[in-house]
């Protein structure tokens, strides 16, 4: 894979949480009823970053939850390698709570629908909203995200990286070039 373009640095994305964190309280009015469920992996690391930030802003300690989807993916059965199976780590009530479900990318819609599912298996939400760092389309299911940080169309032959310094060491979202991975397969 070869970088072609750095679309998001550190300080874009300190600014992309923080302005993420004021769209969330503005469109629920506070963050009373809030819950935050992030993802594994990356969705976990800016679900804490978004927390922190509502925390500062609202003066409130919003719940803040930790979602595996790895068993409700529909190409579970596909994989040839027995899956890595993490925890999913939510302590809390959800019913009747306004969920915002945290991810880094949002692209077929299949990740969202398995952990709508996984969601759902917990307890009954009054509402289910998706936050997003990066929406890169090509939608293969009706799922749209509530919260953007940045739009990024891309071709089947890129892929938006996100790398963030708890898991990667950097803090980054990278536009790659994969059609050399495809030509040589």
């Amino acid at each position: 894979m070869d970088i072609k373009a750095k679309v998001i640095d550190e300080e874009g994305l300190d600014r992309t949480i923080t302005r993420l964190a004021h769209e969330i309280l503005e469109k629920n009015k506070g963050s009373q009823n809030l819950v935050l469920i992030g993802m594994r992996t990356r969705g976990e690391f800016l679900a804490n970053r978004i927390h922190k930030k509502i925390s500062e802003i609202d003066k409130s300690d919003v719940e803040l939850g930790i979602l595996d989807i790895t068993l409700y993916r529909d190409d579970f059965r596909e994989r040839l390698k027995q899956p890595e199976v993490s925890v999913t780590d939510i302590t809390f009530d959800m019913n009747e709570k306004d969920v915002i479900l945290i991810d880094d990318v949002l692209y077929t819609g299949r990740t969202v629908r398995a952990a709508l599912d996984a969601l759902m298996d917990l307890g009954r939400p009054s509402t289910i909203q998706l936050c997003v760092l990066v929406d890169r389309g090509h939608r293969e299911l009706p799922i749209k995200a509530d919260f953007i940080g940045k739009n990024i169309p891309t071709s089947f032959n890129e892929e938006v990286k996100v790398k963030l310094a708890e898991v990667d060491g950097e803090d980054a979202v990278y536009l790659m070039d994969i059609s050399n991975e495809n030509s040589e397969n």
